[in-house]
């Protein structure tokens, strides 16, 4: 039990350790302005109300964030009429499920009836259905560890589950029998997945095997969840974990079938790197080249997918080689398809796409023979991508061999340097021909059309092999190409 004391909570009949119960009283100095008073106002009108789930976790484990869940025994409709005039925003874009959103001062708060949930087998959408006690919601919960609550104002520390051994033990288990869990809601097996990349926490055997025998049950959960899980575990702390498990549990087959694909067969007469593991260590090499602690999902997808055409360029080539042969199109056109069947937005899709699609090119440099005119095709190729391009680049370099990955960290090198003396000298990121749309109109003599096109990407063609040129010289080449292309001025 919690028992608030003046400003400090004393603990009892409970094992939580001493830094455990420093960051629940942490917490309740911080969130008691709004959360007690919250309680207070639903005690008021005769109903519960628990801080639940992840908040409760999260603050166990030391993370403390602005966001509360919470559950109450109320019907959404009268949580409206509780917190409509205590809240300074409420919305319900999610109250068919339960859950009415609200917001005071900075706090974000979600509070959700009661329930439990479950799947019909040929519906994509879960079935909601109000629950009466706090016991049986918190039962219907994905695991133990987010199995927790805390109710309010009277702080009484809620684990029936044994969700607080659980986080000790940083394992994930179900509060029920794993199958029924999964069965009501296909998305916790992924969610075990996440969990595992978010936090580090091991699966529970049973759960494990669970996972692996139900795995086609995944298929009935609507794209949309199903992204959202993915994109969560990809920009976790330790996504290779996460997808270590997908792929073992055969739930990758049915959600990101290229992953488990990459696990190529290699045979003694035809050797090639494991491509499998050469995408995970080049995703980890690609987060440890991120900058300000934050995860670059645009980055760590195009490192997850930049391989996965692969498999379909595969050929075996005289000598024991083995060829992929223009496996980045073939990539850029699978990532393009997989990630939108995810539903991901459009611009997502058409930056991991591209970043697929440009990854060998640094591998045409060779030590340094580009041209002027590549190296600025290189950059207006990458576009707003540059950056990443250069760290998925050098991500790519998974050779033991310390000698080569020397040399190809000494060569993108002075790729980088040549691409920041030509950008010093010709602003190369705003590369655009010396003569905008209304001068190749006005020189030509011609009005709006095709044929303005055609000449604006002649002289971007001009711009990009000879450099900055002068508008004369550049008006004087439009000109010829105009006679040659018999347009007459």
């Amino acid at each position: 039990m919690f028992r608030k004391q003046k400003d400090r909570l004393s603990l009892s009949d409970s094992t939580l350790t001493e830094s455990q119960q420093q960051a629940m009283t942490d917490l309740f100095r911080k969130i008691a302005p709004v959360a007690d008073e919250l309680g207070r106002l639903f005690a008021a009108q005769g109903h519960e109300l628990a801080l639940v789930g992840g908040p409760v976790r999260d603050l166990l484990l030391g993370r403390i964030g602005n966001d509360l869940d919470l559950t109450t025994d109320a019907r959404p409709e009268r949580v409206l009429e509780i917190v409509r005039d205590w809240a300074d925003s409420v919305w319900t874009i999610g109250i068919d499920f339960g859950t009415v959103g609200l917001r005071k001062g900075s706090w974000l708060i979600e509070i959700t009836t009661y329930r439990s949930e479950s799947y019909d087998p040929k519906s994509r959408k879960p079935e909601v259905m109000y629950g009466e006690t706090l016991e049986a919601d918190l039962e219907r919960r994905d695991f133990a560890v987010n199995a927790m609550a805390v109710r309010l104002p009277g702080h009484e520390f809620v684990d029936p589950y044994g969700g607080l051994d659980d986080l000790r033990a940083r394992l994930l288990r179900t509060p029920g029998t794993p199958e029924r869990s999964f069965d009501d809601d296909p998305l916790r097996m992924l969610r075990a997945a996440r969990f595992a990349s978010q936090l580090g926490f091991a699966v529970d055997g049973k759960a494990l095997a669970a996972m692996t025998a139900m795995a086609d049950r995944i298929e009935i959960v609507s794209a949309e969840r199903i992204r959202d899980e993915l994109d969560k575990l990809i920009c976790g702390a330790n996504p290779r974990e996460g997808l270590r498990l997908l792929v073992e549990t055969g739930l990758a087959a049915h959600v990101l079938p290229e992953l488990p694909k990459l696990r190529l067969e290699i045979d003694e007469h035809h050797r090639h790197k494991d491509v499998y593991d050469h995408t995970l260590t080049v995703l980890d090499q690609a987060i440890a080249l991120e900058e300000d602690g934050k995860p670059d999902r645009i980055l760590r997808w195009s490192a997850l997918m930049h391989d996965i055409g692969k498999p379909k360029t595969r050929r075996h080539e005289a000598g024991g080689r083995v060829s992929f042969h223009h496996h980045e199109v073939v990539g850029a056109q699978m990532t393009k398809k997989r990630m939108t069947e995810l539903k991901f937005p459009k611009d997502v899709v058409a930056d991991v796409s591209r970043l697929v699609e440009l990854h060998l090119r640094f591998h045409g440099y060779g030590t340094g023979e580009w041209t002027d005119s590549a190296v600025r095709r290189y950059v207006r190729d990458a576009g707003h991508l540059l950056a990443r391009l250069h760290k998925l680049t050098r991500a790519d370099c998974t050779t033991r061999n310390k000698r080569k990955a020397a040399a190809l960290s000494r060569t993108y090198d002075q790729l980088e340097e040549r691409i920041a003396r030509l950008a010093d000298e010709e602003e190369l990121a705003k590369i655009r021909p010396e003569l905008d749309g209304n001068e190749i109109q006005r020189v030509l003599g011609i009005g709006p059309g095709p044929v303005v096109g055609r000449a604006y990407k002649f002289l971007l063609d001009l711009r990009l092999d000879k450099g900055m040129i002068g508008k004369e010289a550049a008006t004087e080449a439009l000109l010829e190409w105009a006679r040659s292309n018999s347009l007459g001025t």
